[in-house]
């Protein structure tokens, strides 16, 4: 059967303007395949980029990769249009992998919206991240099982997600979430509680660590389940919560605080 396969990558630079104002700018894009990439006009100058699978989905033998490089000084955030889909799988997993690099006093921040898996779906995914001396890096990956307003059940499905973070060629965040076929695992107290949506946030940067007061301020009250740790330069945040909705707002409202900026418009519409 036919496979979608897609690689796409982003640079951006940074660049004085002659009345002496710091702007980062489109270097380079790259896209083939059904990887696509596209910068929409922004009015707060920090550009974004929206990733894009053509494809509709993922399904089993899928192939697709993303690649963002800022430069020395750059601001830039990287988000997908709309929330990525795992479909019914007949052989194999589907792949998705992302790299990240960032020069020094650069700051990237990679905000997709929302990972859909269903039924017999399965999702091999991989984030690398590269930063260089005091580069700052935000994440956030969110997963949904199922259509919460369709009423679905998602009983068997795979998934796995590594997140690797390096800082100068020092591998300092290392995180592998991987669960299925059998979804009970997630039922029991030390997995999700019977969380149907659940995301992980990290601040890897200079001032990461000095931010975990507020962050657990924010996430106290949201109504979702929520903790937050900080460590060797990089704060951590885990939610859960038995509906994607609820999850989402609740991203929304910590992410826009903890940022103080809105997010894309992607993720209004």
């Amino acid at each position: 059967m036919q496979r979608a396969e897609g690689r796409a990558s982003v640079v951006f630079s940074h660049t004085r303007t002659p009345d002496g104002a710091d702007v980062t700018t489109l270097a380079r894009l790259a896209q083939s395949g059904s990887a696509k990439i596209r910068l929409p006009k922004v009015y707060d100058g920090v550009p974004v980029a929206v990733l894009l699978n053509t494809a509709g989905g993922i399904t089993g033998g899928d192939r697709l990769s993303f690649a963002a490089t800022l430069t020395s000084g750059c601001h830039a955030v990287i988000t997908t249009q709309a929330a990525e889909r795992a479909y019914r799988s007949q052989s194999g997993a589907g792949e998705v992998h992302n790299a990240v690099m960032a020069g020094d006093s650069a700051t990237v921040e990679w905000l997709p919206q929302e990972t859909m898996l269903f039924e017999h779906s399965h999702l091999d995914r991989s984030l690398t991240v590269d930063l260089s001396g005091s580069a700052r890096f935000i994440g956030l990956e969110m997963v949904v099982l199922g259509r919460e307003a369709m009423g679905e059940t998602v009983t068997t499905c795979s998934f796995r997600d590594a997140w690797r973070i390096r800082r100068d060629g020092r591998l300092v965040y290392a995180d592998t979430v991987r669960f299925g076929p059998d979804m009970a695992m997630l039922d029991h107290l030390a997995t999700a509680r019977g969380a149907r949506a659940f995301a992980t946030f990290v601040d890897c940067g200079p001032q990461a660590e000095g931010r975990l007061v507020q962050a657990r301020d924010l996430v106290a009250a949201l109504p979702v389940r929520a903790g937050v740790s900080a460590w060797n330069g990089q704060l951590v945040a885990r939610f859960l919560s038995p509906g994607s909705r609820a999850l989402r707002d609740s991203l929304i409202t910590f992410l826009e605080a903890y940022r103080g900026a809105s997010l894309p418009r992607v993720w209004h519409c």
